[in-house]
């Protein structure tokens, strides 16, 4: 068909209204909000889902909050101050997390001190996430490193997709300290024998794993068949 053919086609479909079906289901797709609005949705329901994966107390319906009802609450342009979230672990509720997010700049020291005098000063915390969409400067480090629980600093891009829901990874599964003690002793082994996993791997660092711990990893696939196999964090 020559070029005044598929001019004729697509004028038939269109007058047909099969070109007003398709536009109408690619307008579907068209994001009429701000990007930096989306990107805050979706980063800020990874990290609440990381946190409920944790075993901290997150609610469902604030997982499922559509994008058009963080709009509504937050707007086009987000203060990334009314993003913070903060809970309690369901088993402790002396073990409280903080989550907060900085500006597209640089963080410096005086984001670093705001953080600890207008935010930390309030709650006895046992760890805290910052989320950084720039890098974090030497001082601010040196600063973040003085604090006396566990500092975890991600980027803004890492968070906007659930790496645990991507359908090529394996189901991942942190085990308890006695799960632990059962399988080196079934096992005969000790942890160093184990197979190995950063502590610096997108899993660990999505369960916020320290070294030593344990996870369970559970393969399913057509070629592989069901096979379960551990790896200790160094």
């Amino acid at each position: 068909m020559d070029e005044n053919g598929v001019e004729d086609l697509m004028d038939t479909e269109m007058s047909n209204g099969v070109g007003s079906t398709v536009n109408k289901c690619l307008s579907t797709f068209v994001d009429d909000g701000s990007i930096e609005s989306h990107r805050y949705y979706l980063s800020r329901r990874t990290l609440l889902e990381m946190l409920k994966d944790r075993g901290y107390d997150i609610s469902d319906s604030e997982i499922n909050f559509t994008l058009k009802q963080f709009r509504e609450l937050h707007g086009q342009d987000v203060d990334v101050d009314r993003l913070r979230i903060s809970a309690s672990h369901v088993s402790d509720s002396e073990n409280k997390i903080l989550a907060v997010f900085c500006g597209p700049g640089p963080v410096k020291v005086n984001v670093i001190r705001w953080i600890t005098t207008q935010i930390m000063n309030k709650d006895s915390l046992s760890r805290l996430i910052i989320v950084v969409q720039s890098h974090i400067t030497n001082q601010a480090m040196k600063s973040v490193e003085l604090f006396s629980f566990k500092v975890e600093i991600f980027q803004i891009t890492d968070l906007l997709v659930n790496i645990t829901k991507h359908v090529l990874k394996p189901k991942h599964r942190v085990i308890t300290d006695q799960e632990k003690e059962k399988l080196l002793k079934k096992f005969n082994l000790n942890e160093k024998q184990l197979p190995r996993m950063s502590e610096k791997d997108a899993i660990a660092q999505y369960y916020g794993l320290t070294k030593g711990q344990v996870v369970e990893v559970t393969y399913n696939g057509e070629i592989t068949g069901l096979h379960v196999t551990y790896r200790c964090i160094w």
